[in-house]
């Protein structure tokens, strides 16, 4: 089974990733279709997680600041391999 996790960018921009591939949308639905477009036959079952950002007792706060700061890097492309294998 293929996981995508979609997450929020900004107001108006969602991000669809699994594995090496990614696509972003207006929607969230705009985001996967977009991706899944890109998939294999192979990897037709998924799991989508919709990450709704508000925090919670498993992804506080502090974690979401992070998260975002590590997303605006990586579309700058600015990113170290460490900050690479943390977004990871």
């Amino acid at each position: 089974m293929t996981t995508i996790t979609i997450t929020p960018e900004r107001p108006d921009t969602y991000r669809a990733i699994t594995g090496d591939k990614e696509s972003t949308g207006r929607t969230a639905g705009e985001a996967l279709d977009a991706l899944t477009s890109q998939l294999t036959n192979d990897e037709s079952g998924t799991l989508v997680i919709v990450q709704n950002r508000k925090p919670d007792r498993f992804f506080n706060v502090k974690q979401q600041a992070r998260l975002r700061e590590l997303m605006q890097q990586r579309e700058a492309g600015a990113l170290s391999p460490e900050e690479s294998a943390e977004l990871d």
